[in-house]
């Protein structure tokens, strides 16, 4: 989980990138994750638009993802249906 756009060097590569929401000051990082969850936004949103363009699976909107998943799960993000698993 990311709060910050500081703490983004903290991901390692692959990794599923779990935050509140993006903006554009976050694009580097997307050629990095393998994933994206946010707890605000929706298809229009920089992180699901710029998602699209890196080919990384993306679910946003989802309420309380910051606290639901924790550092070190095995995720499963499926941005075509818009669901995440726990693995």
């Amino acid at each position: 989980m990311v709060e910050s756009i500081e703490e983004l060097s903290q991901l390692e590569d692959n990794e599923i990138l779990i935050t509140s929401n993006t903006d554009p000051a976050w694009t580097a990082v997307f050629s990095k994750v393998g994933g994206l969850i946010t707890e605000t936004g929706g298809i229009l949103s920089h992180g699901a638009v710029i998602s699209r363009e890196y080919r990384i699976p993306a679910v946003t909107a989802v309420k309380g993802a910051t606290k639901i998943f924790k550092t070190g799960e095995m995720l499963i993000v499926n941005g075509n249906d818009g669901v995440v698993y726990k693995k």
